[in-house]
This record gives C-alpha cells, sequence and structure tokens, in this order.
C-alpha cells in the first residue's frame, strides 16, 4: 500500500492529460475505464469495488475554494474538513516533498483511517494557488486499483489563473470606473469580489464598493455626522463632513426624508471631484442605524438605471421599498477571514433589562436583567479558549452561569471557522470582517443553527 501511496503522490497535479478528457471547474483529467461517476456541485466521485473481495477504491476530486496564501495551511485545512470529518485518522499524514506547476503548489500526504470498522488509506492533495485551493481525496483498502489510480492523478491538469485576491466569481470584468488600490491594514484580505458583480475594498475612512459605472462609499462613523436632529439639519452636517470636502461646484443640493420607523434621510446635488475633475451625481443615503452611504454615479441616469428610482423625486410619503437597494449595499462592507487574521481576544457584550410594574396597582415591582460577556482567545498553533458569561434574572436575585471550552480552530473555506469543541461539541461558525476606522469586526453565526440570521459581532479587547 505504501508503494502505491509514494508513486501516486510523485505523480502529483502536474501531468499530462491524455487520450479523451473531462473538465470539472478547473481541472482536466480522465477517467478509468469502468469506474462510476458520481456529480455533484461541489465535488465529482469516482469509485470502483469488488464486492466479493470487500475492496473498493473512492477518488473524490472537490470544486476550488478561497485558499490562504500558505499551501501548508490549506492542507492542513483541508485534512481537518476533508478528511478526519469523514473518517477516523488517529495519526498526522505522512507528508511527501511539495511541487509547483503552472503557479500552483501541490501539499500531498496520506495516513491509515478506519471507518465504521473498515480500515485502508486516505491520501489528500491540495493544490493551492491564485487564491484558491482545489482537494484531491482518494480512499481505499487495496492495491489492486494501483495502475487506475496513478493513471487519474497522472492525467490532471489545472488551468493557469489570473491572479486576483479573494475572487469568489470565477469571472470578472474590470470596472469602467477606477477602483482604488485597497488599504492594506495587516488582514490576509482587503477585497472581495462578490458573484453579484460588485467588488469592495477597504479603504482609510470607509469601503468601497464598485459595479460599472456606480461607486458607493460606506463610510466609517465619524463625530458629527450622527446626532438627534430633524432630518435636513442631520444630513446637511454629515455632507458637509464627509462630502463637500471632496467635491467643488456643487448644484442643485437637496435634502429629503420619509416618515417611517426606519426614517430614511437622503441628499443629492450635482458636483465635480476634486481629484479627477469629473462631473458626478451624488446621493447620500443614510436609515436606521447603519453609516452614511455615498453614491457615486456619472449621471442621474446611471443611478436610475441600477437603483430604479429618482432620488429627486423622493418626498415624506414615498414608498420606503424604493430604498431597498440602496440600504442593502451594507452589506458589501464583508471580507474573508484566514487562520492568520484571529489573534488576540475578541469578546461581545450584551445587555438587557425590564422594568416592571404592577398591572393593578402601577406600582414599581422590580428589574429584570439579562447580561453576557462571549469571548474568543485565539493563540499560537490555532488553539484557543471561549467562555461565555451569563447573568439574569430579577436585580438582587440574579443568577450567575459560566460555561468554557478549548481546542483547535480551522478555517475551511476562508467563510467559516472550525472549532474542535465549543460547550459539548464541535460547532461551525459563519464567519467575516467588517470594517470600521482603523479597525475591523468579527462577524460570527452558528453554521447549523442561523436562526434569524443575524450575526453577532465581535471586537478586539485592548
Amino acid at each position: 500500500m505504501k508503494r502505491l501511496i509514494h508513486f501516486c503522490i510523485l505523480c502529483g497535479f502536474v501531468g499530462n492529460s491524455f487520450a479523451q478528457t473531462e473538465t470539472f471547474d478547473l481541472v482536466t483529467y480522465t477517467v478509468p475505464k469502468g469506474w462510476k461517476k458520481r456529480p455533484a456541485e461541489s465535488a465529482v466521485q469516482f469509485s470502483k469495488e469488488d464486492a466479493a473481495k470487500g475492496t473498493y477504491c473512492l477518488i473524490k476530486l472537490y470544486k476550488a475554494v478561497p485558499g490562504t496564501p500558505s499551501s501548508k495551511e490549506n492542507f492542513d485545512l483541508a485534512w481537518i474538513s476533508l478528511v478526519k470529518e469523514k473518517v477516523t485518522v488517529s495519526v498526522a499524514p505522512e507528508m511527501q516533498p511539495a511541487a509547483t506547476e503552472n503557479g500552483w503548489e501541490v501539499q500531498s500526504g496520506y495516513a491509515p483511517f478506519e471507518n465504521e470498522g473498515e480500515k485502508g488509506i486516505v491520501l489528500l492533495v491540495t493544490s493551492s494557488g491564485y487564491n484558491k485551493m482545489v482537494n484531491l481525496v482518494i480512499l481505499t483498502n487495496t492495491d489492486a486499483y494501483e495502475k487506475d489510480m496513478a493513471s487519474f492523478i497522472e492525467s490532471i491538469t489545472l488551468k493557469k489563473q489570473t491572479q486576483t485576491t479573494n475572487k469568489s466569481s470565477s469571472t470578472y470584468e474590470k470596472n469602467a470606473q477606477e477602483i482604488s488600490a485597497a488599504k492594506k491594514d495587516g488582514f490576509a484580505f482587503t477585497t472581495t469580489n462578490f458573484d453579484d458583480g460588485w467588488n469592495s475594498t477597504v479603504q482609510e475612512d470607509w469601503v468601497e464598493v464598485t459595479k460599472g459605472n456606480i461607486k458607493v462609499l460606506l463610510h466609517y462613523p465619524k463625530e458629527g455626522t450622527i446626532f438627534a436632529a430633524d432630518p435636513g439639519p442631520l444630513t446637511n452636517a454629515a455632507w458637509n463632513i464627509l462630502v463637500a470636502p471632496r467635491y467643488r461646484d456643487i448644484k442643485n443640493y437637496k435634502t429629503s426624508s420619509i416618515i417611517t420607523y426606519h426614517r430614511p434621510y437622503l441628499g443629492m446635488g450635482y458636483a465635480t471631484e476634486n481629484v479627477t475633475g469629473k462631473n458626478v451625481f451624488i446621493v447620500f443615503f443614510r436609515q436606521g442605524n447603519s453609516g452614511w452611504l455615498e453614491f457615486i454615479a456619472p449621471d442621474k441616469n446611471s443611478f436610475m438605471q441600477q437603483y430604479k428610482f429618482d432620488p429627486e423625486t423622493i418626498q415624506w410619503d414615498s414608498n420606503t421599498d424604493l430604498l431597498i437597494p440602496l440600504a442593502n449595499m451594507v452589506g458589501y462592507n464583508k471580507f474573508a477571514v484566514a487562520a492568520s487574521d484571529l489573534k488576540g481576544k475578541w469578546t461581545s457584550d450584551f445587555t438587557g433589562i425590564q422594568q416592571l410594574y404592577n398591572v393593578y396597582t402601577g406600582q414599581y415591582a422590580g428589574m429584570n436583567m439579562n447580561q453576557s460577556n462571549e469571548e474568543f482567545i485565539f493563540n499560537a498553533g490555532n488553539s484557543y479558549n471561549w467562555k461565555l458569561l451569563v447573568v439574569n434574572g430579577m436585580v438582587g436575585n440574579a443568577k450567575f452561569t459560566e460555561e468554557k471550552s478549548a481546542g483547535q480552530f480551522t478555517v475551511p473555506n476562508n467563510w467559516q471557522i472550525y472549532f474542535s469543541k465549543i460547550e459539548t461539541g464541535p460547532r461551525t461558525f459563519s464567519a467575516f470582517w467588517s470594517c470600521i476606522k482603523g479597525a475591523r469586526v468579527l462577524n460570527l453565526l452558528d453554521a447549523n443553527a442561523p436562526g434569524s440570521g443575524i450575526y453577532t459581532k465581535y471586537g478586539l479587547a485592548k
């Protein structure tokens, strides 16, 4: 068995395909004759077995997913999510020398496994490049399919890619409007290219989101831009701080709002950009607890083509549904997570208080309190400590509860974090970073129990 594994790994992901080939995602390969094929959206699987002898071989090729700059880190993440979560492996994989071809670096290793009493060998080959990784997993309990396995691996070629940063779509069209270079802030990902064509970059004072000839600035909170006031004075004050200094010759400026629960405020006008000298149409927007958003288009018609309404016609009784596409832009303050980002203590606090009164007498009946503090401490070697403190009950008779866990974490696909133990067992969280001035916020949501879909936000403790 070991001879077979060494031979297969030496073939690597760099061979030339021959005979009739197939393509799955970024990979071209030749399938040995007589193998059963089972395609799926995220992977394609090939298998062969001898029921009489109880022998089998299973080959599973996975679709490319976002990866970190480190090929070994990608292999380690894939080993946990694609191997250890599927079968029982009691030892670390025996690694083979890395190989590089066409910008792809291959890390490979194997180990004995056990699954429901069956024993065999599992082989993982992870090919990393262009901020992506492609994984191949082989499970077998026999040398009988050595020739077919070797032929399959030898036939594999990966497409050479154009280098991009955290690209979440396989196609990309350059924006007609220039995209500002992302600000380097010490995190692995400072750009996100969304599947719907919007592209976000981290900037000093905002997140810049672009698509075609539309640019949207998701401004970070700034003193003097949010305070209790009527729509006109508040919008004017925020405009003068966040918008006006970057333009000249501002014309036809006006403000408006809609009277509703999440009262949306708008400012708009025509102006000339100080830096480029271009004439643009600007819409300035805020709703509820969101920050200020600045929409920049070459003219009003371009804005209307994208957002399907004329902002200059908005008044107090307009339909608030018109502004939903504007409000949804806050969701583009979203950046992928790498394991190297997770350092130090990240905490989240919650406090809720209820003042109680007797329904018959109207007299004060006490106060009910709910408080919680949750923290993740990320240590060296991908280890962590987790703690949750909860206090609830009537003031003077509140109860205190504490839960603790510790273990290893991984980042299997840059949008999730896997923890080996939270309370009673392993747990995977959907995860992303959002940006504020000079810092990031960690957003986590239990992937298996998303509930309302609202992420819990964690800040870095000093």
